[in-house]
């Protein structure tokens, strides 16, 4: 097998250490501004599933509680509600390999904060609000620590957001869904619509999420061609 197809353990062993810390501090103020973003990228996902499916962005939401909702017009009801859990997953995937697999940390850091304030100045109301006041701080954190530390810092960065993010998504949806199914979720929408009841949805989410979520750990912890061992050839 090729060296990039190899297990990096000490990179694996990085991404577990990442893991320990976030879940120990899960509940505390040091990782409340990322379980934030994840909401973020939930609420976004909605929206860009009805832009991609011929729909429009009327407003985005978000309170302190962790709480947010995406107003829609238009586009596939079907693909604009499931878009929110899976995309936040989707968004920590490629955020984490990013982090783990390229070089490219600092300019994606510095997209990600200019993405933030472009979402958040066009769509995140109320101006004066929670959401628009954290969406806008964010990015320009981002933006600004992409000019101010080192490439290990915003590796560092990035890793946290991606991990946190498939960590909460597939945390939200057994929260959300299946252990409180009488609560007003994606799903319970989504079953509205389809008839399908919302347990399905929850457990196919589910499914889904942890088979994604263990894929994209699993690439984080292979071997690129830069931390590849040397090759003797003959």
């Amino acid at each position: 097998m090729p060296a990039r197809g190899k297990i990096d353990f000490a990179q694996a062993a990085g991404l577990v250490t990442f893991i320990v810390i976030i879940t120990v501090l899960w509940n505390t103020w040091a990782v409340y501004p990322l379980r934030l973003l994840v909401v973020f990228f939930h609420e976004l996902s909605h929206g860009l599933a009805a832009i991609a499916t011929g729909g429009s962005i009327v407003e985005i939401q978000m309170n302190a509680q962790e709480g947010g909702h995406c107003v829609t017009r238009g586009g596939s009801p079907f693909l604009t509600i499931s878009a929110g859990y899976l995309g936040s997953l989707l968004w920590g995937g490629a955020i984490l390999l990013v982090a783990t697999r390229t070089r490219g940390s600092q300019i994606a850091v510095e997209l990600l904060g200019a993405l933030l304030l472009l979402v958040t100045i066009v769509w995140v109301r109320p101006v004066i609000g929670f959401g628009f006041g954290f969406g806008l701080i964010t990015g320009l954190v981002l933006i600004g620590s992409a000019y101010l530390f080192k490439p290990i810092v915003h590796e560092t960065m990035l890793t946290a957001i991606g991990l946190t993010s498939c960590m909460y998504a597939v945390l939200d949806i057994k929260s959300d869904i299946l252990d409180r199914p009488e609560a007003v979720s994606d799903a319970v929408l989504l079953a509205n619509a389809t008839g399908v009841p919302a347990w399905i949805w929850g457990v196919g989410w589910f499914a889904i999420s942890i088979a994604l979520a263990v894929r994209v750990i699993v690439v984080a912890c292979r071997r690129t061609p830069q931390n590849a061992p040397p090759v003797e050839r003959v």
